[in-house]
């Protein structure tokens, strides 16, 4: 038999003829995390309007498509749950924000007044990306937490507190692997432990710490117990 006269001859020359053809419109545009990329890269957001196409012609109108984002790189098409992924810069911010608030935190428990304990506190800060954080602006800080959520130093984490620990640490915790959660919860664990072992006040600012993390108790447990053991 002569090639192209069998069957898949016959539907090679069928779909030259009749096909489907989608016309991309625009509906909005912004910067993501591109997968294909492996960075940060600009998209739009499409929608479609598929069309049965006879020789190359959009003729009978076969229903809507999409929504989809397209790379303005890689010209790839992902489905518009990959805009849940935050861009690299923004996940910096948020992990930055996060080692920031749980230091806050941890010194608010009753390390606010120990030079080690800030010293810790703001190395952790500065290792984050605040490059330009002192014990001082973190003490002046920690006052001002006390004040805004009426907590005292010393006190177990209050509600004020672990609402600011939730808001911080909540949106980052889908994006982190364990081994990223745990490291987050070792920075406060050391900070607490530079001035001494921990107070009944550190660790339950650490569990909360923990929890909005998604860590289970025991693994917490496990946690604190490591962060005392020199390495």
């Amino acid at each position: 038999m002569l090639p192209g006269r069998g069957r898949n001859g016959r539907v090679a020359r069928l779909a030259r003829v009749l096909g489907t053809r989608t016309a991309w419109t625009a509906v909005g545009d912004g910067e993501f995390f591109c997968p294909g990329c492996g960075g940060d890269r600009n998209y739009q957001r499409l929608t479609g309007q598929r069309r049965f196409s006879l020789l190359g012609v959009p003729v009978l109108p076969r229903g809507e498509t999409g929504p989809v984002v397209e790379c303005a790189a890689c010209r790839r098409h992902f489905g518009t749950e990959v805009l849940d992924h935050p861009t690299t810069v923004r996940f910096s911010a948020m992990l930055r924000d996060a080692v920031h608030t749980v230091a806050l935190a941890v010194l608010a428990a009753g390390g606010a007044g120990s030079r080690s304990a800030l010293d810790a506190a703001a190395g952790a800060v500065r290792a984050a990306g605040f490059d330009d954080c002192t014990q001082e602006q973190l003490a002046a800080l920690v006052e001002a937490l006390e004040a805004d959520t009426g907590r005292i130093a010393g006190e177990p984490c209050g509600a004020g507190l672990a609402i600011e620990l939730h808001e911080a640490l909540d949106p980052l915790t889908p994006h982190l692997a364990p081994t990223g959660r745990e490291s987050i919860l070792l920075q406060g664990a050391r900070i607490a432990l530079a001035d001494g072992p921990y107070t009944p006040a550190e660790r339950d600012v650490l569990a909360t710490v923990g929890a909005a993390l998604t860590i289970c108790s025991d693994d917490v447990t496990r946690l604190l117990a490591a962060a005392r053991t020199p390495s």
